[in-house]
C-alpha cells in the first residue's frame, strides 16, 4: 500500500513537471543535395530556402545558353531583332564546333527564323544555334561573348566568366549557382523564354536545306521521351547541361499552387541509370514545397506602435498600423512569436497636423535574420495642430537656418562696427573742429614782447 502511494506521488510529480516544461516543436529538416552546388529560391519573395556552395566557381555546360537567350530577347525588346526575322546561316558560325556536341543539324546556307533558332537552342540544346544568334547580334562570337560578360556584371554576377555562347568546356568558362539564378531570373521575365523552355517538343518546319525536324526536350522533368521516371508535376523547364568536366547540371522552375520555386544543381553525377541532376532537383522542389508555407504575419488592423507627435495640444502621440495585410514565406513549424518586427520611422517625431492614412514609416518582418516583407505604416487617426505651437515652431525653424544665422551675425558685426565708428572716430573729428573755431574767435588779447 505504501509503495502504491509513493508511485502515485512520483507519477503525479512527473505529470506536473511535464506541464511546466514548454513543448518543443518540430524543426524544419535540413537537406543535403548530391551535387557540387545547389540552390533553391522562392521566386516571389526571393527567400533562399536552401544554399549549398552557391558561390563556388563551377563549369555550367549548356546552362550557359540561358544567358545567350537573355541577350537575344533583350535585342528583340530593343527592336534590333524580330522573332520572325529570317537568318541565313553562315559557314563561319558553324566553324570549330565539335561534331559530337548537341546539335539540331543546322547547315550552312540554311534559312531559319530567330524563333526557330531559339527553339533549337533551348529545347534540344543546339550549340550551333547559339553561335548563329550571337553572330547576328554582335557580328562575331568574340564580340558576343563580351556582351555576355558585361551583362553578367550588370546583373551582379561576381563569379562568372564566359568564353563562348554555348557552354562548351573551357577552363576559363565558369559561373556559380547563385549567378545562374541571377541571370535565369532575369530571363524568366520574358514570356516567350518560359514558353520555349517549357516545351516538351518542337517541330522545325521544312527549310531550304532540311526536311521537317522534330526536337525533343533534354529536360527529363518535363519530358519522358529520352528517359522515364523523372517527370515532376508543375515543372516548367528550364535548361540542362552536361560535359565530362561539368557533370550533370540543371536550372529548373516548378509551380505548386500560387508558389514558384527556382532551383540550380551543378556537378551532379550519373549513379547507375539515375541522372542525379534531375532526381536531386525533384528532392529540392519537394523540400521547398513541403516544408515552407505562406503565413499572414501582419494585418492592416494591427496597431504596431505609437509615434511621438509635436505641435498638437490634443495628443502627444499617434498610433500607426500596416497599410495592408502582409504575408511571408516561413517554415511550416515557425511560430508567429519567432517573427521579428523592425520599425523604421520616416522621422523621430511626427508634426501635426496629421491626416488619417498619412505614411509615417514602415515595418519589416524578419525570420532567422532573413527579411521577409516590408509594409508602410499609416496614421490611425487625425491629429490637429495648435496655431500657437505651429507659429512658435516656424519661428524657431526660421532662425535655425544657416543663412539666417549668418545674416544675424553679419548684422551684429555691422552694428558693432557702426557703434565703434560713431563712438570714437566720428566724435573725435567733430570735437576737434569745434575747439579750433572756439580758439580763433574768443581770444582778444595782445601779444607781449
Amino acid at each position: 500500500m505504501k509503495i502504491r502511494r509513493i508511485l502515485s506521488v512520483f507519477l503525479l510529480t512527473a505529470l506536473l513537471l511535464s506541464l511546466l516544461v514548454p513543448t518543443a516543436y518540430a524543426k524544419t529538416p535540413s537537406i543535403k543535395i548530391a551535387a557540387k552546388a545547389a540552390l533553391l529560391v522562392d521566386e516571389e519573395s526571393g527567400l533562399v530556402l536552401h544554399a549549398q556552395n552557391e558561390n563556388d566557381k563551377l563549369y555550367p555546360a549548356s546552362i550557359t545558353k540561358v544567358m545567350t537567350a537573355l541577350l537575344v530577347f533583350e535585342a528583340i525588346d530593343r527592336g534590333e531583332m524580330k522573332m520572325d526575322q529570317k537568318i541565313t546561316v553562315s559557314a563561319s558560325s558553324l566553324a570549330g564546333l565539335p561534331e559530337d556536341g548537341s546539335s539540331a543539324d543546322i547547315k550552312a546556307g540554311e534559312v531559319l527564323t530567330v524563333e526557330q533558332l531559339l527553339y533549337c537552342m533551348l529545347v534540344v540544346s543546339a550549340n550551333e544555334a547559339c553561335h548563329i544568334l550571337g553572330d547576328q547580334i554582335a557580328g562575331s562570337t568574340d564580340a558576343f561573348v563580351k556582351l555576355m560578360n558585361q551583362r553578367a556584371q550588370e546583373l551582379g554576377c561576381k563569379n562568372t566568366h564566359f568564353v563562348n555562347p554555348s557552354g562548351l568546356h573551357d577552363p576559363q568558362h565558369y559561373t556559380s549557382a547563385w549567378d545562374i539564378y541571377l541571370f535565369t531570373r532575369e530571363a524568366m521575365k520574358h514570356a516567350d523564354f518560359m514558353t520555349i523552355c517549357g516545351s516538351k517538343s518542337y517541330i522545325v518546319p521544312k527549310t531550304n536545306k532540311s526536311d521537317e525536324r522534330e526536337l525533343h526536350s533534354t529536360n527529363y522533368l518535363i519530358s519522358n521521351w529520352r528517359a522515364l521516371g523523372y517527370l515532376y508535376d508543375g515543372a516548367e523547364g528550364i535548361k540542362t547541361g552536361s560535359t565530362d568536366d561539368a557533370g550533370y547540371c540543371l536550372v529548373a522552375s516548378a509551380v505548386r499552387g500560387d508558389r514558384r520555386l527556382i532551383s540550380v544543381v551543378l556537378g551532379a553525377k550519373e549513379v547507375g541509370e539515375q541522372v542525379q541532376s534531375f532526381s536531386e532537383t525533384s528532392r529540392l522542389f519537394d523540400y521547398g514545397f513541403d516544408n515552407f508555407q505562406t503565413q499572414t504575419v501582419l494585418t492592416k488592423d494591427d496597431m504596431v506602435c505609437q509615434v511621438p507627435v509635436e505641435l498638437s495640444k490634443v495628443t502627444n502621440y499617434v498610433v500607426v498600423h500596416p497599410a495592408q495585410d502582409a504575408a511571408a514565406l516561413l517554415p511550416k513549424d515557425a511560430k508567429l512569436e519567432d517573427v521579428e518586427q523592425t520599425v523604421k520611422l520616416d522621422s523621430e517625431v511626427a508634426y501635426a497636423p496629421i491626416t488619417t492614412g498619412d505614411k509615417l514609416g514602415s515595418v519589416t518582418i524578419s525570420y532567422n535574420g532573413n527579411e521577409c516583407v516590408t509594409v508602410p505604416l499609416l496614421a490611425q487617426y487625425d491629429v490637429p495642430a495648435s496655431r500657437f505651437l505651429t507659429a512658435k515652431h516656424d519661428i524657431k525653424v526660421f532662425f535655425s537656418r544657416t543663412i539666417v544665422k549668418v545674416a544675424l551675425v553679419v548684422l551684429v558685426v555691422l552694428a558693432i562696427a557702426l557703434f565703434v565708428w560713431l563712438r570714437f572716430f566720428h566724435r573725435d573729428r567733430r570735437y576737434g573742429r569745434r575747439s579750433k573755431r572756439y580758439h580763433q574767435r574768443t581770444y582778444r588779447g595782445r601779444w607781449r614782447r
